[in-house]
Order: structure tokens, then C-alpha cells, then sequence
């Protein structure tokens, strides 16, 4: 596949591939029993390794596993219960359907890439280790399926976009909402004109990641808390809400997600965590995909909420459309206004109201049609409905918002050549990487 070919991503490709998979999502419901004999029966030729297998991961793993000629073979994570875990079920799993593969497990996710036998990866480990971790799978020969947001750095991004091109790789990004029905209806509104042209746009997600400040633990016996922090270069103390503990015999799951997310030294907060959902899904109705804002204003100065200013005049605003702090998205057209959250939409006319809202079966994380896509990709060596590239913009925008809110200025960037205007001290270029642990590449 050409660069040039690879790059062009229309809408219909979005609609195209996401609406294949919600067709997906009737037949796949996701909890792990439901179609164990129809998955595993069907000749695989999709084999997936899974690299980190916390609670996100779970989720993941009750998806993939029930799509028929898909064959999860290998897990890897630096948590020794965990590795128990993911051995256990996957078993489990293919026992029920009455067959049997050889699961492996490994510590390392190098070790993993050595695996000949896998053909694609799905990588749900902390925002700090993403994109290193998906370039190593790259170079080894593997399609990603990678967690949003997809990179810590925005130098990251840039280095993973060449990565997937030079390499004539697939890499989809688990921006899930791209393949949810409801987010698909309100962006296809919002492109015919239906709510006219688009002046201001609402995109709650949440506050910006704060310091880290919880209490030093004893480390588990079975954590490698060293290569847990990998190439993050300041010491970070353990505490189990970093990493959830789990139990085995009777199974008893991390009872909140991993910590890590809402601390600057580990994750981006909110701002990338939900960003990476909402933010995304205000690009997408904007056709800002593959571009972004020009000037980011943070929190303080008299404003709560950071805003994002296009280059058409177009703010985006992180304030809620209601008062129940609903995360989603409000486009406000000329003749109207659209509101779209995780099973809820509304809008000014009553008549671009779906009579029947989209059926969703278990939880959100298990829905796959997502999932679908990406398994669709890399059979036919195709872009998925969120490409590398389309990850790259909407994790900068969230980057760029805690990067503002980290600096107490309005910032200005060049989303075309993805570089700070008017940087005089080049903090704001500066942020955008950091330097690595000792030990530790990129590339």
C-alpha cells in the first residue's frame, strides 16, 4: 500500500467500516460465553497477542476472542496474577468451545514479539508505554490494535505515524466511539448541514492530570514495578491504585481503574483519558481530522474550561452542556444544535431524533464492532475506521490542552506542520517529548 493511498480517509471510509461493524455487534454480544463454539470453529487467521492485561484488557479480550477465525494465543504484563488471570480465562474459554490452544504468557513484551506464530497485537498498558511498545510490535511484523490516547508525547504520535507508513503496518486506535451508531448518526447530521453551518462546539470530558500524591505501598511480590515505569525517568513510588490488585479462586477484578491516568508524571488526566473520546468525536464533526486548533487557551485567567480556537473561527470549549456534567458533545449550528453522549442524543428539531435509540448490549467496553473493524483491517490490509493518523490529531489536541494548562498561557501551534508559533522560551516546544530513562529508545 502507497503512502498516498493509505492517506486518503474520506468519510465514506469512516461510515463505511464502522457501520460493518455494528452489524458485527448483534451477532458478537460481549461477555465471554456467548458464542464460544461459533468463534473458535471458524479457521483463524487473525492470531492476537494481548500486552497488558489489566481491566481494560478484559474487556478487550471478551470482544476478540468471540469473533469467528480469531485466535488469541498470547498475553503478556508485568503482574504475575494477571498473567494467571488472562491464562485462565482464555482457556477457559476455548475449553468451553471444545478445543484446545497453547496459551502463552510472558513478562516481557519482547519476548511476546518473538512469537512467530502472532500476526497482530492488541496493546491496553498505561499511556506512557504505547508508543514505544507499538513501534517494537511494528518493526516485529505485527498489526496494533492500541488503547487511546495513543501516545504520552506528541513527538511520540509523529514518530509512530512514520512508523505505520514506512512499515506498511495497520494500527487502529480504540477511539470506540467512532463505531458506536449514536456518534455515527449525530457526525453524519452534522455534515449534511442539518443544524446548518457549525459555529461553537461543547466537548465535556473532565479536569487535567494533577501531581502525583498518593501514599508509598509495599510492592506486590509478583509486580515488576521497574519495568512498569519503563521510560519514565523520575521515581515514582508504588501504590496499589496504580496497578488494582486482583484475586484469583474466586475471581475478584480490579474494582476501579488504574490511577495512573489522573497523575502528570503518568497520564494526562481527563483531558486525555475522555479527550481522547470527546475531543475526538468534536474533530470528526468539525473535519478538523488530520488538522486541529491554532490557539489553546487553559483553565485560569477567569475561564474554567479550556477552549480550542480553529483556524475557521470554530471554538471548541471543554465547558458541559448540561448540568449533570454529561461527557459528550454539543455542536451548535446556525439553525440548531446537537447533543450526543454514550446512549443519549438530542437536538433542537424533534425531528432529527432517532425513533429508536441503538440497542447496547453489556457494557460499553465490551461492544465490539470496534473490534470488528480492526480484525476487517487487517484481513484486507486496509486503513481501519481510525487510523494512525486520525489518533495522532485527536490525541494532540488533549496533549495540547494540558500542555497550556501546565504553562498558565494561551498557546499557538501549527497543526498543519505540528509545531508551537510564537514559542519565544520554547517551554511549549519543549513539552513536547520528554527524555527518556536511561536504557530506554523510542526508535
Amino acid at each position: 500500500m502507497s503512502e498516498n493511498k493509505s492517506n486518503k480517509l474520506s468519510r465514506r471510509s469512516f461510515f463505511g467500516t464502522s457501520m460493518m461493524g455494528a452489524a458485527g455487534v448483534a451477532l458478537l454480544p460481549g461477555v465471554l460465553s456467548t458464542h464460544d463454539a461459533e468463534a473458535a470453529d471458524v479457521k483463524a487467521d487473525v492470531k492476537l497477542g494481548f500486552i497488558g492485561l489489566g481491566r481494560q484488557s478484559m474487556f478487550l479480550l471478551n470482544g476478540f476472542i468471540q469473533i469467528p477465525g480469531v485466535e488469541v494465543l498470547a498475553g503478556c504484563d508485568v503482574y504475575g496474577i494477571k498473567r494467571k488471570r488472562f491464562e485462565k480465562r482464555v482457556k477457559g474459554f476455548y475449553a468451553k468451545a471444545g478445543k484446545t490452544v497453547n496459551v502463552q504468557t510472558y513478562e516481557k513484551f519482547e519476548d511476546l514479539m518473538n512469537n512467530k506464530a502472532i500476526n497482530a497485537v492488541v496493546i491496553a498498558v498505561p499511556d506512557h508505554s504505547h508508543a514505544r511498545i507499538a513501534i517494537a510490535a511494528l518493526k516485529a511484523g505485527k498489526d496494533v490494535y492500541l488503547e487511546k490516547p495513543m501516545t504520552f508525547t506528541i513527538k511520540e504520535g509523529q514518530e509512530l505515524v512514520k512508523c505505520v507508513r514506512k512499515l506498511d503496518r495497520i494500527l487502529a486506535v480504540g477511539s470506540m466511539q467512532r463505531s458506536d451508531a449514536n456518534f455515527q448518526y449525530a457526525i453524519k447530521l452534522v455534515h449534511s448541514g442539518a443544524i446548518g453551518e457549525i459555529e461553537k462546539v461543547n466537548a465535556y470530558v473532565g479536569a487535567p492530570p494533577k501531581p502525583y500524591n498518593l501514599p508509598e505501598e509495599a510492592l506486590p511480590a509478583d509486580l515488576n514495578w521497574d519495568l512498569w515505569l519503563g521510560s519514565l525517568p523520575n521515581k515514582i513510588h508504588f501504590n496499589n491504585e496504580l496497578d488494582p490488585p486482583i484475586k484469583l479462586d474466586p475471581d475478584e477484578d480490579e474494582k476501579i481503574w488504574g490511577a495512573w491516568r489522573w497523575y502528570t508524571e503518568m497520564g494526562g488526566g481527563f483531558t486525555t483519558d475522555w479527550g481522547a473520546h470527546m475531543f475526538d468525536i468534536a474533530q470528526w464533526g468539525l473535519k478538523m481530522d488530520l488538522n486541529g486548533p491554532v490557539e489553546i487557551s487553559p483553565i485560569g485567567d477567569g475561564t474554567e474550561y479550556m477552549t480550542f480556537k480553529y483556524a475557521n473561527g470554530v471554538v471548541m470549549s471543554s465547558e458541559p452542556f448540561d448540568e449533570k456534567k454529561t461527557k459528550g458533545v454539543k455542536f451548535w449550528g446556525k439553525k440548531g444544535w446537537i447533543e450526543v453522549a454514550r446512549g443519549y442524543f438530542n437536538a433542537s428539531d424533534p425531528k432529527l431524533i432517532l425513533p429508536k435509540k441503538p440497542e447496547v448490549k453489556g457494557s460499553y467496553e465490551t461492544n465490539i464492532p470496534h473490534q470488528v473493524d480492526f480484525v476487517e483491517a487487517v484481513r484486507k490490509h486496509k486503513d481501519p475506521c481510525v487510523p494512525v493518523e486520525v489518533g495522532h490529531s485527536s490525541c494532540t489536541v488533549c496533549t495540547l490542552g494540558n500542555i497550556a494548562c501546565q504553562l498558565h498561557r494561551t498557546i499557538k501551534w501549527d497543526p498543519k506542520k505540528q509545531v508551537f508559533v510564537d514559542d519565544k522560551d520554547g517551554a511549549a516546544t519543549k513539552m513536547m517529548h520528554y527524555e527518556y530513562r536511561k536504557g530506554y529508545n523510542l526508535l
